[in-house]
């Protein structure tokens, strides 16, 4: 008998979409934990960068799409941590059970751990470091949507995609800030960057509306 996947599972949420290429669509969040040092300084979500946080769940790929089923929404984000790093232990069971069912998969990573080549979802990725991206070339295929964080300096994220080739359809921009002050601050600048180079343009809306609040 084969032995079981296990997944390592940080929260189960439904909410919206606050940001990249879906915003404001009603979603299922899976949020994974376990991430790829080193972890980024600002992370919004500490209690997914190890898998024995407390709180963290095993959960089989079945008892998963129960859980999904229980919603009515089409739309399944898989994010963490970096949620390709269980891709081997479950992850890839579970993208097949719910592209069966009928749902649609948008995976939020790093690039990190790698992205799997026969996935059935909408891959969105956020280079890391966010100052210096960087992603292996041979990647850069397998992503749908790529989304950067704007700071005040913009050239690093020119230089990425222009040195990679990538089409300005598939780029998203958002504003850096934790708060709705620090985001609208920056948003005309970042509206002006995506005028400028035929970037899309990515609030965040969930800060927009709850400001700081956590666990929207």
């Amino acid at each position: 008998m084969s032995e079981q996947h296990l997944l390592d599972v940080a929260e189960i949420f439904v909410s919206l979409q606050g940001e990249g290429p879906f915003p404001g669509q009603p979603a299922t969040f899976i949020r994974l934990a376990g991430c790829v040092p080193p972890f980024c300084s600002w992370c919004d979500t500490p209690h997914a960068l190890h898998a024995n946080h407390e709180g963290v769940r095993r959960m089989a790929p079945e008892e998963l799409l129960s859980k999904v089923e229980q919603t009515r929404h089409e739309l399944v984000v898989i994010t963490g941590g970096e949620p390709f790093l269980q891709w081997d232990n479950g992850l890839s069971e579970l993208d097949a059970l719910l592209t069966v069912e009928g749902r649609r998969v948008q995976y939020e990573t790093s690039g990190k751990a790698g992205i799997p080549a026969l996935n059935c979802g909408f891959v969105v990725c956020s280079p890391k470091p966010a100052h210096v991206p960087q992603l292996a070339p041979e990647l850069i295929p397998r992503v749908d949507a790529f989304k950067f964080v704007v700071d005040d300096d913009i050239e690093p994220i020119l230089h990425f995609v222009r040195s990679h080739a990538i089409e300005p359809p598939k780029v998203w921009l958002m504003p850096l800030g934790a708060t709705r002050q620090e985001q609208t601050a920056r948003m005309p600048e970042v509206w002006e960057q995506c005028v400028r180079h035929g970037f899309n343009f990515a609030s965040r809306l969930h800060i927009l509306t709850f400001d700081d609040k956590k666990g929207v």
